[in-house]
């Protein structure tokens, strides 16, 4: 349930603007139309905005005209069971829950079906530095800085607990006593931590060599500063459906070049001239697929990295895939990128 569900409530005389200053301060993309005894007259979600926008209708426009009137509810009579039943039928991301009166009682979020169990091997790099985000991680491991709430690396491991994988090592060198400190065996998150201490910091496929077994399937290795809402069973549902022998998530990254772009020939001659054009590339992600064979190519007690794992599989003709991640994801690399990973939390993470 909402603990805060009364601070989404618009009246009924409210304007657009209005209701735009609580969905913007209450960031769960909805808002309660309600009359001063709270009974319920309609609900206002992004979606209604932008479209009474596009119709042409300005910010003074009347809530009432614009808000949903007869939205989907609950009775707060009925159970969990049967409130997420109802917004999965409806495929509705809230549903507002009234009592015997039809006063507005609740609001609940809708929640993804229990995931069923997997032994997919997890492997999250934890042993960085950090050196960009100093002085912060002068005294702390980067995956321990708080985003939000908590720790990045504990909404990394949450994410991956509630998608049903319940094996998880943790790569960790620098300060790699405050990681075990905090996640101890795992269990408050019911699945098995394990721990991999590097004796220097091999890079981010050197570890893998330090792994108590080889894994006998297609592993998840990804880095611990990471904050995305990818989808980790599609990824491996993609990676041994196409048969790759290694996939790199990958997004895509556009900038801009602040000056004019000349293409020449051997001669000097110009031929085109472009004024600032905008650059697009695709960049990895921090998220890997590998087949435990992979493992076998990377030397031990040395550095060694993911980019130079992917060329040696390339230059052995092994198939190296990617992913397109459209997801939710930052790299908490910057102290710039730390805040707006604090801005952008609630929002994506609740």
């Amino acid at each position: 349930m909402t603990k805060n569900w009364k601070d989404i409530g618009v009246g009924r005389d409210a304007t657009l603007k209005d209701a735009l200053q609580v969905l913007d301060a209450g960031a769960m993309q909805i808002a309660l139309v309600m009359d001063d005894e709270c009974h319920l007259a309609g609900t206002l979600t992004d979606g209604d905005v932008r479209r009474a926008l596009l119709r042409g209708q300005g910010v003074e426009t009347a809530v009432s005209e614009v808000m949903n009137p007869n939205p989907i509810t609950g009775l707060l009579a009925e159970g969990k069971e049967i409130w997420q039943r109802t917004m999965h039928r409806h495929g509705l991301r809230h549903l507002p829950l009234l009592d015997a009166a039809g006063c507005v009682a609740d609001l609940v979020r809708y929640e993804l079906p229990v995931e069923p169990e997997r032994n997919t091997p997890i492997v999250i790099m934890a042993g960085g530095l950090g050196a960009r985000l100093r002085p912060l991680t002068n005294d702390i491991p980067k995956p321990l800085l708080k985003v939000g709430s908590r720790p990045v690396l504990e909404t990394i491991i949450e994410n991956f607990a509630a998608q049903g994988f319940q094996r998880i090592t943790l790569c960790i060198n620098y300060r790699g006593d405050m990681i075990r400190d905090h996640f101890g065996d795992g269990s408050r998150w019911d699945l098995e931590i394990s721990y991999v201490e590097e004796p220097n910091r091999m890079g981010t496929a050197g570890a893998l060599t330090l792994l108590p077994e080889r894994p006998r399937e297609p592993f998840v290795v990804m880095n611990g500063d990471l904050l995305t809402k990818v989808d980790f069973v599609r990824l491996l549902d993609f990676h041994q459906r196409q048969g790759f022998s290694a996939t790199v998530a990958m997004r895509e990254y556009s900038y801009q070049i602040p000056y004019g772009v000349l293409q020449i020939n051997d001669e000097y001659q110009v031929m085109q001239m472009v004024e600032k054009p905008m650059e697009r590339r695709y960049v990895s992600a921090g998220i890997y697929i590998l087949n435990p064979e992979t493992i076998d190519l990377i030397p031990r007690d040395e550095y060694y990295d993911i980019p130079t794992l992917f060329n040696a599989l390339m230059a052995q003709n092994r198939t190296v895939g990617s992913f397109p991640l459209r997801d939710y994801w930052i790299d908490i690399g910057r102290i710039e990128d730390l805040e707006r990973a604090s801005a952008e939390f609630t929002e994506w993470f609740g």
